[in-house]
């Protein structure tokens, strides 16, 4: 109890904002707490469990505390296998790219498809995104694997429009880390000129977290991509934290409702009340609105009679392998 009571007021001073140089300033601190001897017969161990005990600590969101448990050993040695894995997973061949078309809301042409990233290992067969995505992120491995993401993407679609499929845009996925490199932008050009795929066929997608981590600086860099001509969308919008001030800022095209808000949207009147608004505000800041996770007839004639410009989900495909993906949508195109 007293160490909770330590914990709780090293966070409560630490997370008070910091003025420097006419910015404010704010810390997410992570503690973990060890106590001996429960945890550790000597300080080498205690300490040990200590910094086990924080990474939980951070997974779980930052501005918290955790204690060391057990369990815990397990969960992180899960994890320094799947980190081990992952370091060989882009020159094995492990990594794989699908597609999933995104419509127009009332489903008469696709608009684009967003990449999506499937590791296949040889013996764990399918690691899902949200167990080997986290690790890239903490271990600075989504750099390598963002690029050769943003790489093939760019690729396949550009192979598909050559081969006669109507030009669609491509979105990605891009993370915190990628964002803050000095060098991202420079990346980004240097795959368009290397796949020949003209700028405005590329949408960059971002979560909130990730521009709201240093807004000032993200503002700067998405203006640049913007002045390359390539669109740009917040991911999962409503699940994090985007001040409406910053939000005007932002030079983005694209606002995402997340499946979560989607998925009950039918029975559930707070779900349905953050859908909707969220379709009145980015047409008052002059976005448009994809809606993730449509799945049910339902579902599409809620968001589209309230004015949602866009859906995805499996209502209309699930993600597609490239030939696959290529064949649906070339089939669309011939169609129409």
């Amino acid at each position: 109890a007293d160490a909770a009571i330590v914990g709780g007021k090293i966070i409560a001073k630490l997370s008070i904002a910091i003025e420097a140089e006419g910015h404010e300033l704010h810390t997410s601190p992570s503690i973990g707490i060890s106590i001996f001897p429960d945890d550790g017969l000597d300080g080498d161990t205690v300490m040990k469990n200590a910094d086990v005990a924080m990474y939980h600590a951070k997974s779980a969101g930052r501005n918290n505390y955790q204690f060391f448990t057990a369990e815990m050993n397990r969960i992180t040695a899960n994890r320094l296998d799947i980190e081990r894995k992952l370091r060989h997973a882009i020159s094995r061949n492990e990594l794989a790219l699908c597609f999933q078309p995104q419509f127009r809301a009332d489903g008469s042409q696709p608009t684009g498809v967003e990449a999506l990233l499937r590791w296949h290992h040889p013996t764990d067969g399918i690691i899902p995104p949200d167990r080997f995505i986290p690790v890239a992120e903490e271990t600075g491995l989504i750099v390598e694997i963002g690029e050769w993401v943003l790489l093939n993407a760019c690729r396949e679609i550009k192979h598909w429009i050559d081969k006669g499929l109507q030009p669609l845009r491509i979105a990605v996925n891009v993370s915190a880390r990628q964002l803050r490199r000095r060098d991202f932008c420079e990346t980004v050009a240097g795959v368009l000129a290397e796949t020949e795929l003209p700028p405005e066929l590329l949408e960059i997608e971002l979560t909130e977290s990730s521009v709201m981590e240093n807004p000032e600086e993200a503002i700067e860099i998405l203006q640049r991509l913007g002045r390359m001509g390539i669109s740009l969308a917040i991911d999962d919008f409503g699940t994090g934290y985007s001040s409406l001030a910053y939000l005007k800022l932002f030079p983005i095209d694209h606002l995402k409702i997340d499946r979560s808000f989607v998925r009950d949207i039918e029975t559930d009147l707070n779900d349905r009340a953050i859908a909707f608004g969220t379709i009145a505000l980015a047409h008052s800041l002059g976005l448009n609105v994809i809606a993730e996770g449509v799945e049910t007839k339902d579902q599409l004639e809620l968001l589209r009679a309230n004015g949602c410009d866009e859906v995805q989900g499996y209502l209309f495909s699930k993600p597609l392998s490239s030939a696959a993906a290529f064949a649906f949508l070339h089939a669309r195109n011939l169609a129409e």
